[in-house]
């Protein structure tokens, strides 16, 4: 009789195991990407595309930038996701690099702006940000290094910690049809950051719309393009880089 239920107690925990590991697969697979972010992945006239350790990097093909904007995906968001919104900005004059996560949460990379920094001492001014847990682990990695980032970026983000006595440039983008919109904008959000901070709601944007990636759960639909959203988070994101350098000595 022993034998018998050893062997079912064992059947069981592969079979426990299994569901365990199908799992968390599932958890950490990574939202499917739409082309214009595979497009993104290439130089243009305007900006040069290269992978640097893993890393995406846009600059401007001309080489003349002294800012740079470290970016941290949204939780299984791929990192090219955001290349159309990085081409742009890079095209305005600035280094934007976007670093992949471990299992594609930032929560497991806070400390990945370091190599970046690192890795270009050209650029004397550095602003970090987002995209949902992205944006708020960028905060975190701010509060930790007050003094080598100028600038942060949410993107469909808030910071989880306090950051209101910093003289940081903070802004925070946010679609008004996001389910967490409310968070975002709201008195706890603000009370978070420096008072000067600038909030800027996309009026028929959402959550998924801030890259170009699809299957964002409990998203409600956006009532504008995708390319009109990009187009204010693009706008909004290059003024802050331009506070930003325009104030650096």
């Amino acid at each position: 009789m022993r034998r018998p239920r050893r062997r079912t107690l064992a059947i069981a925990l592969v079979a426990i195991v299994a569901v365990l590991v199908a799992g968390v697969a599932w958890y950490v697979q990574p939202q499917p990407v739409l082309p214009e972010a595979t497009a993104s992945l290439a130089s243009t006239p305007e900006v040069s595309f290269e992978v640097v350790d893993g890393r995406l990097e846009w600059t401007p093909a001309d080489g003349a930038y002294d800012t740079g904007l470290i970016v941290y995906p949204g939780a299984k968001v791929p990192p090219e996701a955001y290349g159309p919104l990085a081409q742009e900005i890079a095209a305005a004059g600035y280094l934007v690099t976007v670093v992949p996560m471990p299992f594609n949460f930032a929560v497991f990379g806070i400390g990945a702006a370091d190599g970046v920094i690192a890795a270009h001492p050209e650029v004397s001014t550095w602003a970090i940000g987002g995209h949902s847990l992205g944006g708020s682990m960028a905060a975190q990695y701010v509060s930790g290094n007050p003094d080598g980032i100028s600038g942060l970026a949410f993107w469909a983000s808030y910071a989880a910690t306090d950051l209101s006595a910093t003289d940081l440039d903070v802004v925070s983008i946010y679609g008004s049809l996001d389910a967490g919109g409310a968070r975002m904008g709201g008195p706890e959000a603000r009370a978070a950051v420096p008072a000067d901070a600038v909030f800027v709601e996309i009026p028929g944007g959402n959550h998924e719309q801030m890259g170009w990636y699809t299957g964002q759960p409990n998203d409600p639909p956006a009532t504008i393009s995708r390319s009109d959203q990009q187009a204010q988070v693009a706008q909004a994101t290059i003024a802050m880089l331009d506070r930003i350098s325009a104030q650096a000595p």
